[in-house]
């Protein structure tokens, strides 16, 4: 796979997730009452919204931020941990696939986000040995 491509495919994969925490954290600060419902239907107190978007803003920081590895990488974590327990959360709280597919979808479209700031991390390095 070439540079291009490798680079197309992180930003769109990385543009699409990070477009979709910050559009999830935005909304967690909103008054919205079937939000509220959702949280209670799942087991948790609305207060854990907030916590959740203010990390879902820092990790979109970390990752857009140059430099950084070990930051990028606890992003990551987080964003695979918060859709990992939001996916299992809706899961065993009786909810219907169709209610929780999309996150199987953010999880495959944040999957590739880090696969493929790996083959770009990859592709630096090849090229910096090769000036070397």
């Amino acid at each position: 796979m070439n540079k291009t491509t490798i680079n197309i495919i992180y930003w769109i994969s990385t543009g699409l997730i990070l477009a979709m925490m910050l559009f999830s954290a935005a909304s967690s600060f909103m008054e919205n009452p079937d939000g509220a419902k959702m949280m209670t239907a799942i087991g948790y107190r609305p207060y854990v919204l907030h916590l959740l978007a203010v990390a879902k803003i820092l990790g979109v920081i970390a990752i857009l931020t140059p430099g950084f590895p070990r930051l990028k990488e606890w992003a990551y974590a987080g964003f695979t941990f918060d859709l990992i327990g939001a996916t299992y959360s809706f899961y065993a709280s009786g909810f219907a696939f169709k209610d929780w597919a999309f996150m199987v979808v953010l999880i495959v479209v944040l999957a590739c986000s880090y696969i493929f700031y790996h083959k770009r991390l990859k592709l630096k390095g090849t090229a910096a040995g090769s000036v070397a």
